[in-house]
């Protein structure tokens, strides 16, 4: 797949790395809060897909997978490791190779090292790789966005966590999938979510 290629459901499988609290507190590139809320729609869209989570240090220093992020995920145990780079650990390649997938969206902490490290060693690998750039955070701003062109030189394609969803649905019709990506909208994309609910309660006043 290119970057001209919009995802289809039966494509992806979904990397979420470090998402710990303990590393959110070094988080300065956006408000945590944010950050918080994009991870967690993530999350509630990848529940469709295959998904592989891997921490690091959760005994330590890091803590473990953030419960609200776990909360929607409680089927999916992390992989834990003792090296920054995930795609060094051979049981985060095996997991992901054996989804059967090679489109891998990657979301996570911190984008200096924790994700540009497995998403430039994915890329290398013929992965195609999508960073969901508004659910990763770095130290600084600076720092967060070096590492995004860095990865994007290398091959990677920038998205959202909104843009996945929205691809992944395209039709409001499928109703399979409806409700869910309803909502995801509502709870995580502010205005826009607001104005959804908002239509779907006028639709329903002037059914009365």
């Amino acid at each position: 797949m290119s970057a001209t290629t919009l995802l289809e459901p039966s494509a992806p499988a979904v990397l979420l790395i470090d998402q710990q609290a303990g590393l959110a507190f070094g988080v300065g590139s956006t408000d945590r809060q944010v950050l918080l809320s994009n991870m967690v729609a993530l999350a509630k869209t990848a529940k469709a897909l295959p998904v592989v989570m891997s921490t690091f240090a959760s005994r330590v220093y890091s803590g473990p997978v953030m419960p609200t992020i776990q909360a929607v995920l409680p089927e999916v145990a992390s992989i834990e490791r003792h090296n920054m780079n995930a795609w060094e650990d051979d049981r985060v390649t095996t997991a992901i190779a054996q989804t059967g997938r090679k489109k891998l969206l990657v979301s996570g902490l911190l984008t200096e090292a924790c994700i540009s490290f497995p998403v430039l060693s994915a890329l290398a690998d013929g992965y195609d790789v999508s960073v969901v750039a508004d659910a990763c955070g770095g130290v600084t701003s600076e720092s967060h966005s070096l590492a995004l062109r860095r990865m994007e030189a290398a091959g990677a394609t920038m998205t959202s966590w909104l843009q996945v969803l929205l691809e992944l649905q395209r039709d409001w019709t499928r109703k399979e999938t409806y409700n869910d990506a309803r909502t995801i909208v509502e709870a995580h994309a502010g205005g826009y979510g607001i104005g959804l609910a908002y239509a779907r309660d006028m639709i329903r006043i002037s059914l009365r």
